[in-house]
């Protein structure tokens, strides 16, 4: 293996100018503003990987600091050079310096907490829980006040001499806070976030103007075409008019020019080709002493053939619904009324019940803003508020507000880090730990290459000087085991068919060792940055997944050998082994695409592997409640749905690897079945297959009719089926899911 590879700057470069791109020439302020962030971070990226200062791949990146510091991390998982907590002071730090009457700089704010003073402070905030550990760094002088507390004089000054040196340059302090409560209870998004979200949302200024036409000038046309009416027949003007006709006219004038000054939102009545145009300046001309439009007579004649003569019953009824769909409240009158509601809420945190916040408008409400009493909400605005909701996870995933297993995995950290945190006897200290945990898990990663490791939670010093304290009587093994198997079965029940993300494996990891399981999760890897090597644990994935899998329908599908890949042997860090049947099982590379090539060797990993499927299943031992059948129908359905979008699509690739994990999941699912439930499930996919479009049929039916020939005893690969496919996602020429349909 290269031990010398490092990261190409070209694609910083190219989101340096994407940035500048964006800085330069979008409309909105807003984005320009946060472009020229992005635009400064990469600019940092770029200098310190040219003079040296930033090694990108490295898991301590940026030189002179230690691999528990959390860098600031850009997309792509480049590092820009500085520390997260580094800066210029917050607020709650200027104010913290000036209630301890202490020059406003990082070292004495430092040097005022390890005082009888600011221990006593971090005491009284060890005992509130009235903090916020955003960044992990800023749990460490509480870790330290904790260590003092508890008599530990050399754990505490063993953390010191680590953190010491960079007082200056970093905040160890925690943020002022509220204590969260049930730790069970998660939410998506705080009361402060829906709150920006809302704010950010623009005026529909499209739905305003209609609003306007709708309501002003609509009714306004009809009172000039009435007006009209009485003197036009044939294209031309009575020589006498009616009585007061003229005086009507005159005051229809003047109203237009009070109505054009006030209502400036729908431009439509300036048009001259428009109706109300043509009517209103021909009756401008007529009092001038000019003839009329000669498209006086089409507009009366058009306006009466479209919507009736005002008065009557089909005119009256359509002017009545559009003056009800005008007069509805603006949105954003409605959104102001919900920023009141949510103005009283804790901000930091999830909300409880939406219902007081969704309500229809009330009657106190509709006095102050002039919204009808009774108006629902709209629905973009509901789901908006919806992600606040703080409940236990099922409830979000059934709700909807979970929709992703990429959202279930951000969501995570705040159950697993109370679940991590509860061997801990200390409830001060638990409080500490499960705070400690979250902001730890919402680091950003790191570009890793040359097979390093993401730094681990334990690698803080802080975190470090406290295991010792952990309760050793299986309490807090028993409960980590017990979220794992919950949040396993959520994830697989939720969204089958549907690959974990990284961020969710990452938790499970957490998890499994918290529970006592050695359980090898393997991560997805990325085909352009594959260094060509696995580590040792994707073998002991795939021997995990030949104990669940061996002699099953998914070894026949896939053609494995289950008890070969158990006879493997691996090394310290790799198997060469595991890499080369990975690369003979990828067939034909070709070497036209080294991407490709790459995600074909990748893909059978995660074959091999079952990409985490097997390991769910034995050792932690997930059962969903619906049944494996049932998770096996859903996945093909994900797997159909995926493949329709296929069809018409310029840059197909994506879908198509994302069908092939679904399938796959599906095939490991029926794997887990009898054959009773195999046979039924297979007739009952060629049903849904069948009810198909014909294209999205044409493109899944060697995949089902290879499953059902291996399923009645035959194999793939010995030319007695020749209709029949084996899916799989990546291939070096034009895949062959793409030349049917």
């Amino acid at each position: 293996m290269n031990k010398d590879v490092q990261a190409n700057p070209g694609y910083a470069a190219g989101q340096l100018s994407k940035a500048f791109a964006t800085a330069l020439n979008h409309e909105s302020e807003a984005t320009r503003e946060r472009a020229e962030k992005r635009l400064e971070r990469w600019r940092r990226v770029l200098s310190g990987m040219a003079d040296g200062s930033l090694s990108i791949g490295s898991r301590t990146p940026v030189t002179g600091l230690p691999a528990w510091v959390t860098p600031e991390v850009v997309r792509g998982g480049f590092a820009t050079g500085t520390a997260a907590a580094g800066g210029p002071l917050l607020p709650c730090e200027q104010d913290a310096a000036r209630r301890a009457g202490i020059a406003g700089d990082r070292r004495s704010l430092f040097l005022h907490h390890l005082t009888d003073e600011g221990l006593d402070e971090l005491y009284a905030l060890l005992d509130s829980g009235e903090y916020d550990v955003v960044l992990p760094e800023e749990g460490a002088l509480l870790t330290v006040a904790w260590l003092l507390r508890a008599g530990d004089r050399a754990g505490a000054l063993d953390v010191l001499d680590a953190i010491g040196p960079f007082a200056g340059r970093l905040r160890f302090s925690p943020r002022p806070g509220i204590p969260l409560g049930d730790a069970s209870l998660v939410h998506r998004q705080t009361v402060g976030q829906v709150r920006e979200r809302i704010e950010a949302k623009p005026k529909n200024k499209a739905v305003a103007a209609m609003n306007e036409a709708l309501v002003v000038w609509n009714p306004f046309a009809d009172e000039l075409l009435e007006h009209w009416l009485e003197t036009v027949e044939d294209g031309r003007v009575f020589a006498v008019m009616p009585h007061g006709w003229g005086e009507r006219g005159a005051e229809l004038l003047a109203r237009y020019r009070r109505l054009a000054r006030n209502h400036t939102l729908c431009g439509k009545h300036r048009n001259p080709k428009e109706n109300l145009a043509i009517l209103r300046s021909s009756l401008e001309s007529l009092f001038a002493g000019k003839g009329v439009s000669r498209l006086l007579q089409h507009a009366v004649d058009s306006m009466v053939a479209k919507r009736g003569v005002p008065g009557s019953p089909e005119h009256a009824a359509l002017r009545e619904r559009q003056a009800a769909d005008g007069a509805r409240p603006a949105h954003h009158t409605v959104a102001q009324i919900v920023l009141a509601r949510l103005a009283d809420a804790r901000q930091d945190s999830g909300l409880p019940s939406i219902d007081p916040f969704v309500a229809p408008i009330t009657e106190d409400e509709s006095r102050r803003t002039g919204v009808a009493a009774g108006a629902e909400l709209p629905e973009w605005l509901c789901d908006i508020v919806k992600s606040a909701l703080r409940a236990p996870v099922p409830t979000l995933i059934e709700r909807g507000i979970v929709p992703s297993a990429e959202v279930l995995a951000e969501l995570t950290p705040q159950l697993v880090g109370a679940t991590t945190a509860s061997s801990y006897p200390d409830p001060a200290l638990r409080r500490l730990m499960a705070a400690q945990y979250t902001a730890f898990r919402n680091r950003r990663s790191l570009l890793l290459l040359n097979l390093e490791s993401q730094v681990r939670l334990e690698e803080l010093p802080w975190v470090r000087a406290v295991q010792r304290y952990r309760r050793a009587d299986g309490t807090g093994e028993r409960e980590a085991r017990a979220v794992l198997v919950q949040l396993g079965e959520l994830a697989l029940q939720g969204f089958p068919g549907t690959v974990l993300p990284n961020p969710l494996l990452s938790e499970l990891g957490a998890l499994a060792k918290r529970a006592g399981l050695r359980v090898p999760f393997v991560e997805e890897l990325a085909a352009d940055i594959f260094m060509g090597t696995f580590s040792t644990k994707y073998l002991r994935a795939a021997q995990i997944a030949a104990d669940v899998l061996e002699g099953t329908l998914y070894e026949r599908y896939y053609g494995i050998d289950y008890a070969a890949v158990r006879a493997m042997q691996g090394g310290r860090h790799t198997s060469d082994a595991f890499d080369a049947l990975c690369r003979t099982r990828a067939g034909d590379l070709t070497g036209r695409s080294w991407v490709a090539d790459n995600g074909k060797v990748i893909e059978q990993a995660q074959i091999l592997t079952t990409h985490n499927l097997a390991v769910l299943v034995h050792p932690i031992g997930v059962s969903p409640s619906p049944g494996w059948d049932d998770l096996a129908r859903r996945a093909f359905g994900v797997a159909c749905r995926l493949v329709r979008q296929v069809h018409g699509n310029p840059r197909p690739l994506g879908t198509v690897k994302d069908a092939a994990y679904a399938w796959r999941q599906a095939v490991f699912f029926l794997a887990l079945c009898g054959l009773k439930e195999q046979v039924s499930a297979i007739a009952w996919m060629q049903d849904e297959l069948d009810r198909q479009p014909p294209h999205t049929a044409a493109r899944l039916d060697p995949a089902l009719a290879g499953l059902r020939h291996v399923l009645a005893g035959g194999r793939l690969d010995d030319g007695t089926a020749p209709a029949a496919r084996r899916f799989t996602g990546w291939a070096t020429g034009r895949h062959w899911l793409l030349k049917t349909g």
